[in-house]
């Protein structure tokens, strides 16, 4: 059984940085995409980043590339989200997802969820 686990989020001012952990298990996650979502109040779930767990390739939002960077360490199983220069705009809850064809964008792509983490930026 697939378990995604995510920890990092909390409360920060604008400017300062976090870094989200999403812990992955259950199962080998070669070929896989591994992404990162946001869910703002009242909004639907978008795309921030993603990565090929095989190969490392990476993507990301325009509106987080140059501040968020996405990673992976294979041994420990564990998918990052480097946060740097938060905005307010950046609150939401954010989500880690596993898609087993490798190639998704859009929430509807990934099979896994976590149960999310709510970060908080404050001006």
């Amino acid at each position: 059984q697939v378990q995604l686990v995510e920890s990092g989020g909390g409360l920060v001012q604008a400017g300062d940085s976090l870094r989200l952990s999403c812990a992955a298990s259950g199962r080998t996650f070669s070929g896989y995409r591994m992404g990162w979502f946001l869910q703002a109040s009242g909004k639907e779930r978008e795309f921030v980043a993603a990565i090929g767990w095989s190969l490392g390739n990476t993507y990301y939002a325009d509106s987080v590339k140059g501040r968020f960077t996405i990673s992976r360490d294979s041994a420990k199983n564990t998918v990052y989200l480097q946060m740097n220069s938060l905005k307010p705009e950046d609150t939401a809850v954010y989500y880690c997802a596993a898609d087993r064809a490798g190639s998704g964008f859009r929430p509807g792509e990934y099979n896994y969820w976590g149960q999310g983490t709510q970060v908080t930026v404050s001006s």
